[in-house]
């Protein structure tokens, strides 16, 4: 429902409604989109350690540790930073 006020011409102004919630449906997918890249990006920088102490593991510089994972979880927070940010068309 609008609300509805009269200025001083008797113009109809149309104010939003104050019970409508800030995020719609699709805010919270999005959300949950930023979510998930930030958690496949962290999942991708786990490992990469060696069981025995005196033996150098090269893996921890592979290729997703140091350039997937970090780009993902970056996207995830511009993703989110969108989720925010993003008005309803209502």
């Amino acid at each position: 429902m609008i609300n509805t006020k009269f200025n001083s011409k008797d113009k109809i102004t149309e104010s939003p409604n104050e019970d409508a919630f800030a995020f719609t449906r699709e805010n919270y997918k999005w959300v949950l989109i930023g979510l998930a890249f930030i958690f496949i990006g962290f999942i991708l920088m786990i490992g990469g350690g060696s069981n025995n102490p005196d033996v150098f593991g090269s893996g921890i510089f592979s290729f997703s540790r140091w350039t997937v994972a970090p780009l993902l979880v970056l996207a995830g927070y511009v993703i989110e930073v969108y989720a925010i940010m993003k008005k309803s068309k209502v």
